[in-house]
């Protein structure tokens, strides 16, 4: 894997860069000088990345007369709370930051969003750097200022918009992710090509078997591709108040399950990946895209090594949970729903319309090898 690429994310005084480039980790020292980073630096990241990554980060930062603080959180959703928001604002005041200290995220989304709100409330705001390490931070989670922790009753209810500085992408670090993490990102990539982007759509129909198998040139272009759909979109609508709420394709029911499942059944991509052919199935319910989006989209989620049945919840606990979500508004379920690959809109929905439909539905894409078969 040796090419690189900047993607500019263009927000007027809050611009900022996504560097993409492999082996970033190893020139972090320039990195810190172009970017003028000084004094005291919190390095966020989880137990598991540090292991792997935080010496060389530390190393870096020390070698260019910088004071890093390293602040490890237990792994995994279940840490994206207040209480490890408070534990990172606790050694901040501890360590004496001041407003010109940074923190840098290293990690996945978890971490980057735990830290991202962190450094928008400490004294008001410090800078902070995104260093995404999974396949989820490095395509979506990292871009676009999205900070905050989950609620009991809903993920991500409590947050704030604040920008990085930069967000630094080493794809050499998706080496160390583990299977089910990997897998589990492409639901991101893949949501990309349906909402915006046919022929990137395509693109992952023809090459998932390479990308699965983490080929260097197909992992690059995914996300590359990703990040400059996530930035324009961004660049659109920095606060979702119209265009941006395209993102949320997939999470509508997604994030149900993973709140049903108490973030221990499903880790996040796996539950988007449900969602995306779910909610592609609903959309064809209620008339707004044939049933050949639907099979393409369940037919790319699958070979890509995720699942799109539905777990067995009633659909008043679903409902409920989805009224819990931060995109409801006005008390309405508020989705994004496939009119055809690279095209999506955005409309409420109606609970009887979704209890006949979750009554009615079938799990699988049928005739699974003949419709791939028909494509080619």
């Amino acid at each position: 894997m040796t090419s690189s690429a900047t993607v500019p994310v263009s927000l007027g005084e809050r611009s900022y860069d996504i560097v993409i480039e492999p082996g970033l980790l190893e020139r972090l020292p320039g990195r810190l000088e172009h970017l003028d980073v000084r004094g005291k630096v919190g390095v966020v990241t989880d137990r598991h990345v540090k292991r792997h990554y935080a010496k060389q980060v530390i190393a870096a930062l020390t070698k260019k007369r910088l004071e890093p603080v390293l602040i490890a959180l237990p792994p995994g959703e279940r840490t994206k709370t207040l209480t490890s928001v408070q534990s990172i604002l606790d050694v901040l005041a501890t360590h004496r930051f001041e407003r010109s200290s940074w923190l840098l995220a290293l990690g996945g989304g978890v971490v980057g969003d735990i830290t991202g709100f962190a450094a928008a409330i400490y004294q008001r705001g410090i800078p902070f750097v995104q260093i995404p390490t999974t396949l989820v931070a490095q395509v979506d989670s990292s871009v676009g200022g999205k900070t905050g922790v989950d609620h009991r009753l809903g993920k991500n209810l409590i947050g704030a918009f604040y920008q990085p500085r930069a967000v630094w992408i080493d794809p050499m670090t998706l080496r160390t992710l583990p299977e089910r993490e990997w897998i589990a990102g492409l639901a991101e990539v893949i949501k990309y090509g349906i909402i915006a982007d046919e022929p990137f759509f395509s693109f992952l129909e023809r090459e998932m078997p390479a990308i699965r198998v983490r080929q260097p040139d197909g992992v690059a272009a995914i996300i590359k591709r990703s990040c400059e759909i996530k930035a324009s979109v961004v660049a659109a609508d920095e606060r979702e108040g119209d265009r941006r709420r395209i993102l949320n394709y997939g999470h509508t029911i997604g994030h149900a399950l993973e709140a049903l499942g108490g973030y221990r059944s499903l880790i996040h991509g796996e539950a988007v990946g449900i969602g995306l052919f779910q909610e592609a199935d609903l959309a064809c319910y209620q008339g707004m895209c044939d049933r050949s989006t639907v099979q393409r989209i369940g037919d790319v989620v699958q070979d890509a090594g995720l699942s799109v049945d539905m777990p067995r919840w009633p659909s008043s606990r679903l409902w409920k949970a989805m009224l819990h979500d931060k995109k409801v508004s006005g008390g309405q379920v508020v989705g994004v729903w496939p009119e055809k690959i690279g095209q999506v809109r955005v409309a409420p929905l109606g609970r009887k319309v979704f209890e006949r439909w979750y009554a009615e539905r079938k799990d699988a894409p049928p005739q699974r090898v003949a419709a791939k078969a028909s494509r080619k």
